[in-house]
């Protein structure tokens, strides 16, 4: 019983800090963010911070890696849903994309990071690999397109430009917000409004000219 007592009190004491970590990453930043400062939100000193997770960078990565896996397995059950149309999964995809990189608006940057360093092994973490072109979002692309009713293009284009439309801006979000001179409440209205705009802009791209409205 002492065992198990003692097990479950070090899987509270991860999450803790995990937990910990996450709010300050998302709020203050990963460079802002110092490990004593987890320690203290935490509620724990930092020997024992350290003793669990021997550094920020590896907290950080796994924190990321769990977002990314929890992302990927929403993205599936969107995209293998049988009751959804195309345009529907679309704008679900654009919307939970857009909510997800508003909590956690320096993920895109971390997975940019991933991608250079070692694609394969993030396809894995996320849980994606080969599982978006046997999806039934993939079926009703190529039956659209088979039908006349959507442009005959690869289906990559479709994920290309969904994914870039609405996560550069995120990517991009300090630039903008100087350029077009955006506090945070105007980019936060920018983003939201662009759930309903990209789904309209990516089966604009994707519809037979004489097939649109």
């Amino acid at each position: 019983m002492a065992k198990k007592a003692s097990i479950e009190k070090d899987i509270s004491t991860e999450e803790k800090i995990k937990e910990a970590a996450r709010k300050l990453f998302t709020t203050r930043g990963y460079a802002a963010t110092r490990t004593r400062d987890i320690a203290q939100e935490a509620g724990i000193n930092l020997a024992l911070l350290n003793y669990y997770f021997r550094s920020k960078e590896k907290l950080f990565h796994i924190i990321r890696t769990e977002s990314l896996h929890k992302i990927g397995e929403e993205i599936v059950r969107i995209i293998y849903q049988e009751e959804t149309s195309l345009e529907e999964k679309i704008q679900k995809l654009v919307a939970y994309y857009t909510e997800t990189l508003t909590k956690e608006p320096d993920l895109p940057l971390f997975v940019l990071t991933e991608i250079r360093n070692n694609p394969e092994q993030l396809a894995d973490k996320i849980g994606i690999r080969d599982k978006v072109m046997h999806s039934v979002l993939m079926q009703q692309i190529m039956q659209g397109v088979m039908a006349g009713k959507l442009r005959p293009i690869h289906p990559v284009h479709f994920i290309i430009n969904t994914i870039s439309l609405t996560v550069f801006p995120f990517v991009a979000g300090p630039m903008l917000k100087l350029v077009a001179n955006l506090d945070e409440s105007a980019f936060a209205a920018l983003t939201a409004e662009r759930k309903e705009l990209v789904p309209q802009w990516v089966m604009m791209t994707m519809t037979q000219p004489d097939k649109q409205q």
